[in-house]
């Protein structure tokens, strides 16, 4: 009973965004693991999509994945990355963090019908892990054989480990340009450039998912000028160790 409460409570700490992804990600693959479903009306297919109008398959090629090692590993990225966005630059604001996983979905989703990518999980989870390092840049990470290296490096790291364990990056690398590209429009191009803020959310969301009073205001949180007093103190407190010292290859198709 003690146990079935610590899973029950270790569930609900779960930031409710990425609860849902989190979620409905183990829902599809155990599905297609136990026969439920097959795992080829899950993968995303143009001629399906179009022909037979097999719209579900919009989600689920960003859903799924093969069940087996790399799958947990997936799932621990989405467990690391995700929430630490939820509950630091998105902070009280799920519609926003909401109308952010949306859009790296829907730039993700056409790479891959463009590329014919047909499982995107890999490509989701480098998305939101590239917000998150380049928001946090500076923060020491520890990969394999106790290398260490700045967050903005990490998903770079990841995608040329890919690329030597499988032969294959080019899954990862959509990951990252969606990922860039979200940055680019929401960070960057607004604050550095004082250009428009082309990416809005929706004022629909808010009334779904309003903002939460948290202290925190505005879109979420800019990144910390490398010169701007107390960053080497917050970014020191912010410190990752990715597996405690050891690494693993971000699973590829």
């Amino acid at each position: 009973m003690s146990a079935t409460n610590d899973l029950g409570q270790w569930y609900k700490s779960i930031p409710k965004i990425t609860r849902v992804w989190f979620t409905a990600t183990v829902v599809v693959s155990i599905a297609a693991r136990i026969g439920l479903v097959r795992p080829y009306n899950l993968i995303l297919l143009f001629t399906p999509i179009v022909k037979q109008f097999q719209i579900w398959r919009l989600f689920t090629g960003v859903l799924f994945y093969p069940m087996g090692f790399n799958f947990l590993i997936n799932l621990f990225f989405i467990y690391q990355y995700s929430p630490r966005l939820e509950t630091s630059t998105f902070n009280g604001k799920p519609a926003d963090y909401l109308f952010c996983i949306a859009f790296l979905w829907l730039c993700n989703t056409i790479l891959g019908l463009i590329l014919s990518l047909p499982i995107l999980m890999d490509a989701m989870i480098l998305s939101v892990m590239y917000i998150w390092c380049q928001l946090n840049r500076e923060t020491m990470m520890s990969f394999w054989f106790g290398m260490q290296f700045k967050a903005m490096y990490m998903p770079w790291v990841i995608m040329l480990f890919n690329w030597i364990m499988s032969g294959t990056f080019l899954t990862q690398l959509c990951g990252i340009v969606v990922g860039h590209l979200y940055f680019f429009l929401v960070f960057k191009y607004p604050q550095d450039f004082g250009g428009t803020r082309f990416l809005q959310t929706p004022s629909f969301l808010y009334r779904y998912l309003p903002n939460e009073q948290t202290g925190i205001s505005g879109f979420g949180t800019a990144p910390i000028p490398r010169n701007q007093p107390g960053a080497a103190d917050e970014n020191a407190n912010r410190g990752r160790q990715i597996f405690g010292g050891r690494g693993n290859v971000l699973g590829g198709q």
